[in-house]
């Protein structure tokens, strides 16, 4: 942030140490008081004409050297980076995401060890991922493969590994979990795990699971976590206004419609 404004308070200089020393007559014309302004306001307009009569050709490299380096950065590179602000470029893992999709049906991988989830600190500070439902076959078909699909390119392109968390979630579970008042607040049938269209998954370092958002390591893993997910088509909670979930990724659209459906099946039943 601080590079881009002082590269536009740069900007500005330059443009007004420019105007000044190309047309010196217009912070002439600027002191000149009542009357004298109008006066010479015409023969002001004349000398700036004739200026640019005169200078064209310069005028006109100049405009070439100052447009041309920048048509071809935005032509050329999706991302432009700057010496000191390191972003990664996600065009590749774009296009990885989209092979797998298309690609072989993905296995799920094996199941997380038990004790990954019932450690102390889990215990004490995110209890209810002790009995989750961590089965991928609790997942919708064309969710699932999304979220694998994110989880290969982390492994392969980033080197992160994630877990699975919690897939289904049973709607008195959901109920239950909202009276708590911490893990969520959506009620029963609320929430996208009902449905199987939605997934929480955490990042996995030497043998814990990771959450602290605080830690630079873990912050740039749910950060390329939630742009692979957008990349999938699916929502992920880091963007969301109200509350940020960052584990938690889910097939918006369709969850929609399956509440919408839902509704439609109570009020039509007898």
């Amino acid at each position: 942030m601080w590079v881009v404004a002082g590269m536009v308070g740069v900007a500005v200089l330059v443009v007004l140490l420019c105007a000044a020393l190309l047309f010196p007559e217009l912070a002439e014309g600027m002191r000149r008081q009542g009357g004298l302004l109008a006066q010479e306001a015409g023969t002001y307009s004349q000398t700036r004409l004739g200026f640019f009569r005169r200078h064209w050709l310069v005028l006109l490299v100049a405009g070439i050297l100052l447009v041309v380096p920048t048509t071809v950065i935005l032509f050329t590179r999706q991302t432009v980076l700057l010496d000191d602000f390191q972003v990664d470029d996600m065009a590749e893992s774009s296009s990885m995401i989209a092979q797998l999709l298309r690609g072989e049906r993905l296995a799920p991988p094996p199941p997380a060890p038990p004790e990954l989830f019932t450690t102390l600190e889990i215990r004490r500070l995110r209890p209810e991922l002790v009995t989750a439902d961590r089965r991928w076959e609790g997942v919708e078909a064309d969710m699932q493969q999304r979220v694998l699909a994110i989880f290969e390119v982390m492994r392969r392109q980033y080197g992160y590994e994630l877990v699975l968390v919690e897939g289904y979630r049973s709607p008195e579970r959901q109920a239950a979990l909202a009276a708590g008042g911490k893990a969520t607040r959506a009620g029963a049938w609320q929430s996208c795990h009902q449905y199987g269209l939605g997934v929480d998954s955490a990042l996995l370092r030497d043998g814990k699971l990771q959450w602290d958002m605080e830690d630079e390591w873990v912050r740039r893993g749910y950060t390329l976590y939630g742009q692979l997910a957008v990349q999938a088509g699916l929502d992920w909670g880091g963007n969301w206004q109200s509350i940020k979930d960052y584990v938690h990724v889910e097939m918006a659209s369709s969850c929609r419609q399956a509440r919408k459906e839902r509704r439609a099946a109570l009020t039509a039943t007898p």
